[in-house]
């Protein structure tokens, strides 16, 4: 069995070490690199998703599209494509980035905390492809339109990253609008 790694980071997000993913979600998570993508489809519809029930962090919220964490050494762009693919089945996306310098800490209601560096992508995909969620990973996954996104961003069942993301995606307006931030910002430990 492979041993998923996660990238940890010092205060000006450079990487200083790896370590298992499984064992550093607790209590006291240390600072590391990840990544949160939303999937839009040519229509500006956008999917959100419920996390599986049985996800050891913050199991059964609504969320965007996917999330994960970059391997040591691999770039944002790989690692986004990857996700989709495990999560979601989707086999491509034109990828831009739009949060480069978010980053957040979450503590979920066992006390586990989330404790990340976590860039922002929109995935553009064609209105028609086809979504196939990992049930390991998708409880649900559903096309929503913006005004609907906005609407979940106050509601008790949505991520806190979810929440704190909108505040900062709302004002771009549409998400076919979300201008490219580039790759400029993206923290020292992740190439684009």
């Amino acid at each position: 069995m492979v041993v998923e790694e996660i990238v940890l980071l010092n205060a000006d997000d450079e990487a200083v070490g790896t370590a298992p993913k499984h064992t550093s979600h607790h209590r006291d998570t240390p600072y590391h690199l990840a990544f949160s993508c939303y999937v839009v489809d040519t229509e500006g519809r956008v999917l959100i998703t419920r996390r599986a029930l049985d996800k050891r962090t913050f199991p059964g919220v609504w969320t965007g599209s996917c999330c994960g964490h970059p391997a040591p050494g691999e770039g944002l762009r790989d690692a986004v494509l990857r996700r989709l693919k495990d999560e979601l089945g989707m086999s491509d996306a034109a990828l831009t980035s739009v949060l480069p310098r978010f980053q957040y800490r979450a503590v979920a209601g066992d006390g586990t905390v989330e404790n990340e560096r976590c860039p922002v992508v929109r995935a553009t995909v064609p209105a028609d492809e086809a979504v196939h969620p990992n049930p390991d990973e998708v409880e649900n996954a559903e096309w929503w339109t913006w005004e609907r996104c906005l609407e979940l961003a106050g509601r008790p069942e949505a991520s806190p990253w979810y929440r704190l993301q909108l505040a900062e995606l709302a004002p771009l307006g549409a998400p076919p609008d979300w201008p490219d931030a580039g790759p400029a910002e993206l923290p020292p430990a992740l190439a684009w």
